[in-house]
């Protein structure tokens, strides 16, 4: 029988759905991978054993009478702190709630409508301020290619849960890379998708316009699944994508010819792009030549997008620690954050979100006319995996300088709001892994899935072995 530790959402659905293994002993199979791997690694906050054992113990009940398994039929899946499951404390990665939520978040719900079963949540930084999962409440998250280096953030916990096999899929947030730097750092396939894509509720909005939540997987259309399940608004969400073509059908198709633009101009000041990030584009690109595509590089000059990411920053900062229970509980540096914001008030904010439609037109001039391009090829990050302790007890302006190199290429996309993949190309020299950024054009996320499943045939992702 195969380890359901090396095997992905849409193999363990199938064993559970089949009956080769029912979902109890996928679900146990889990919960021991957790016990002893997590003690090296600190992906998990909570592991909701107990409750995990009886949701499979229903998945296989259901089964049993005869009703129709989900796509996601005994599947376990890590939740990240900032989303709402039944039964838990919220924590945002603090020490600020103590009190557990009465209900799951909407697409924790419908996770389990598909037949998931919620294993535990992961580890964040404070309210994912920066991109390195180090929390006064929890400590240090360890990249499991290197434990001596960070796993990125914020979703850091359910990259290293998604790395390691502990499960086969964890849900993330992505307010200025928190999906795509982790998955970058881990070796996984991390879509940001579209703003809007996904409902945040029972939050209107996460971060305003510049947060969106998804999945964390080990393949390309392990993500599609997931996010076909999860993807969809309520009437209370702020934002809304367009666009209904099913995921799943995009990452099995070919993409055709495309017209890729890459570029590695960096779009903050001051920051150097690491060699290894400027050869793994280049390889990709002629990977993609080779391919079949028409592959270009682009004169990409990005707009500053501060004045629009800036104000929503702590407008999203202020917003959720406006929220919690014990506000003195909050990290010394949370409460400088907070304090630094107090000039966003609410025209601040809404004039920062009109910036934001406009940045989104003039950085989506790049697809447009006759010289455009279907999608754009890009670094993930400047620099590689930093050693951990890189912002842990520094105050927000030392850690936003720290955190610059990590999100410099991500940023931009998210103030845009357009879909954007970390998609592994392999692993260094260092020993860790390597990844490209592909951009789609607004509410295309079908074309990104396409053609990272392309890429993923043509060079398979790495895979973390203990």
């Amino acid at each position: 029988m195969p380890d359901l530790g090396d095997l992905g959402v849409v193999e363990t659905a199938r064993l559970a759905t089949s009956g080769e293994r029912s979902a109890r002993e996928v679900t146990d199979e889990a919960l021991a991978r957790i016990d002893r791997l997590d003690r090296r690694f600190n992906a998990f906050t909570v592991v909701l054993a107990d409750a995990a054992r009886a949701e499979a113990d229903e998945r296989d009940a259901a089964s049993a009478r005869g009703e129709t398994p989900g796509p996601l039929h005994g599947v376990p899946v890590a939740i990240k702190e900032e989303i709402d499951v039944a039964g838990c404390v919220t924590t945002f990665g603090g020490r600020s709630n103590t009190t557990p939520v009465t209900a799951d978040a909407e697409l924790v719900r419908r996770l389990r409508a598909a037949g998931a079963v919620v294993v535990g949540k992961t580890a964040m930084p404070e309210f994912g301020s920066f991109p390195f999962t180090e929390s006064e409440a929890t400590g240090y998250t360890l990249n499991p290619w290197d434990v001596a280096r960070s796993p990125g953030g914020s979703s850091g916990g359910s990259a290293v849960a998604v790395a390691t096999g502990m499960v086969p899929v964890a849900i993330g947030g992505d307010g200025g890379g928190s999906i795509r730097v982790p998955s970058s750092f881990c070796g996984l396939f991390g879509l940001k998708p579209q703003r809007g894509r996904v409902s945040t509720a029972p939050h209107p909005h996460l971060w305003w316009a510049l947060g969106v939540v998804g999945p964390l997987t080990r393949s390309v259309f392990d993500s599609a699944l997931v996010n076909d399940v999860i993807r969809g608004n309520l009437p209370t969400d702020l934002f809304r994508a367009d666009g209904d073509e099913p995921f799943v059908g995009a990452a099995s198709r070919e993409p055709g010819r495309l017209r890729v633009g890459w570029s590695l101009a960096v779009p903050s000041l001051g920051v150097r792009l690491d060699p290894v990030h400027a050869a793994a584009v280049l390889d990709t690109a002629r990977l993609l030549s080779d391919l079949g595509h028409d592959v270009r590089e682009v004169d990409l000059r990005y707009p500053d997008p501060s004045l629009a990411f800036v104000p929503q920053f702590f407008a999203g900062i202020r917003t959720e620690a406006d929220e919690v229970e014990h506000y003195d509980r909050l990290e010394r540096r949370t409460r400088q954050t907070y304090r630094m914001g107090g000039w966003v008030g609410p025209r601040v904010r809404d004039r920062a979100l009109r910036r934001t439609e406009a940045y989104s037109a003039k950085l989506n001039r790049v697809f447009d006319g006759a010289d455009g391009v279907d999608v754009l090829l890009s670094p993930v990050t400047a620099h590689r995996p930093p050693k951990l302790g890189i912002v842990m007890g520094k105050g927000t302006f030392r850690s936003s300088l720290a955190s610059l190199p990590t999100i410099t290429y991500m940023v931009p996309w998210n103030v845009a709001g357009n879909p954007a993949a970390s998609v592994p190309c392999g692993i260094a020299d260092d020993g860790l892994p390597v990844a490209v950024q592909v951009v789609g054009r607004t509410d295309d996320e079908a074309t990104v899935l396409s053609l990272s499943a392309q890429l993923e045939r043509a060079r398979p992702f790495p895979r973390w072995t203990a």
